[in-house]
């Protein structure tokens, strides 16, 4: 189980692994590698030598002297002597060129292209931290979701508030009573525009963020707390703690469309791919099913597409691939502490790596092969991996808790974190593309640099 409080007063400094790439150019041979010349007579031409001190003389400083027969014969004799040489000591091996003369291989060059990146800077901590007081520090909610709109919205307690990142504003969304809080999860439709509210009471309510206005209450689906949503188009997917998963289909009055039944215990984790197709949700019963939506039954209980069984704790952490769309990253709890990937088409598991630490979010970058976990005790590190031979590029500290939840933001270069410390930290982890770097370079650097209290 892996809810309930963790508090821990350990705080260790970051580290960061940089594999070198620094080259090194072999020495092959201790002879061909010297820093002076020493005359080898096994290496002389002595006959040749000799010939230079003596006749080979003459000819050069008389040249009036000799006939012109004589001088066409001594040069046709030099020629098939390979005479015409002016160096007495004369190696008949060729030396070495200096280390810094050394020509190029081509086919090496090949291999080191010109244009190599030079290694990202991550930075060791956060950009900016903000204190976001009444945060649940529950490992099965979703409280923390950043639109395209570049709007952040974090639940604390019954109330949702928004940032919007451009402008630096802050706005409260929405109170909920406390007889149906607290809030239990948050998540923006794709439009950046509409967000739906999971409540404590099982309801889910959906707002316009942009006119403050509640659109609809979604009710009648679960029987208890709703903790994962996800959205696809115009399905909102919820998932509640009694393990039921509901398709709703917010056009329509009548907005249940399919109901998934393959857990037992509470759904903590949902994800739709980017193709729309698949459904990825895992659960306390430490379980992942796939779903896949073009076999989905109006109305009734669908059968899953692949019931994953690797892991031994709560899926909580679920992320698709971007560059992959039938590769999918999991995390598990406190008893597992794994990530593991997954061939969606096949149900096969590609990769297990053991964490060290409980496993609460999973966030690919956008840009590069690249996967960022967050986590629980001893250290409630972030850590950045490459993929897929999952070196470690960083480890960052500064929650004192279990950092809970996690987001991106539109274009990927920031990741905001929350946790149980009640702690808002904002991250530049995944650098900025160059594809990103003109519209970064007009948009605010710190846009919550005048807030410091979250109310």
């Amino acid at each position: 189980m892996d809810a309930g409080s963790m508090n821990t007063s350990s705080s260790l400094k970051a580290q960061s692994r940089f594999p070198l790439q620094q080259q090194f150019l072999p020495r092959t041979n201790s002879k061909e590698n010297l820093d002076r010349f020493i005359p080898n007579r096994s290496a002389m031409d002595m006959d040749y030598a000799r010939f230079m001190l003596t006749e080979g003389r003459k000819g050069k400083e008389n040249p009036a002297v000799s006939s012109p027969s004589r001088e066409a014969y001594r040069k046709q004799l030099a020629d098939s002597l390979n005479m015409n040489r002016t160096r007495i000591l004369a190696f008949k091996n060729k030396p070495p060129a200096p280390v810094e003369l050394m020509p190029q291989d081509h086919s090496h060059h090949h291999h080191q292209p010109k244009t190599a990146k030079p290694r990202r800077h991550i930075p060791q901590t956060s950009e900016r931290t903000l204190d976001a007081p009444d945060l649940v520090d529950d490992f099965y909610l979703n409280l923390l979701d950043w639109g395209s709109s570049n709007v952040l919205a974090i639940a604390l307690g019954s109330t949702v508030y928004l940032w919007d990142a451009s402008d630096g504003s802050t706005s409260e969304l929405v109170t909920v009573d406390d007889e149906d809080g607290p809030v239990t999860s948050v998540n923006w439709a794709p439009d950046g525009r509409h967000i739906a509210i999971g409540l404590n009471n099982s309801h889910v309510q959906l707002w316009d963020s942009a006119s403050n206005r509640q659109l609809r209450t979604l009710k009648g689906g679960h029987r208890s707390r709703v903790g994962s949503m996800a959205w696809n188009n115009h399905i909102l997917t919820t998932g509640g703690m009694d393990g039921q998963i509901i398709n709703n289909d917010v056009r329509i009055r009548s907005h249940i469309v399919e109901t998934y039944r393959g857990h037992t215990q509470e759904v903590c984790g949902l994800k739709w791919s980017a193709s729309g197709q698949q459904l990825a949700s895992g659960g306390n019963d430490n379980l992942i099913h796939i779903w896949d939506r073009s076999t989905a039954l109006s109305n009734s209980a669908t059968q899953w597409l692949h019931r994953l069984e690797d892991h031994t704790s709560a899926v909580k952490a679920l992320a698709w691939c971007p560059f992959q769309g039938n590769l999918l990253a999991s995390g598990g709890g406190g008893g597992d502490k794994s990530i593991k990937f997954w061939n969606t088409h096949t149900g096969a598991c590609l990769n297990s790596i053991d964490t060290g630490s409980q496993v609460c979010s999973l966030l690919w970058n956008k840009n590069e092969r690249e996967l960022l976990s967050s986590h629980g005790f001893t250290q409630n590190q972030l850590t950045v991996w490459k993929y897929p031979s999952m070196v470690k590029m960083a480890e960052l500290t500064g929650h004192t808790s279990r950092v809970l939840y996690m987001a991106q933001s539109p274009d990927g270069c920031t990741v905001a974190t929350a946790a149980g410390d009640e702690t808002l930290r904002f991250w530049n982890v995944f650098g900025v593309p160059e594809i990103a770097a003109k519209a970064a370079a007009k948009a605010n650097p710190e846009p919550f640099s005048h807030l410091n209290r979250i109310r």
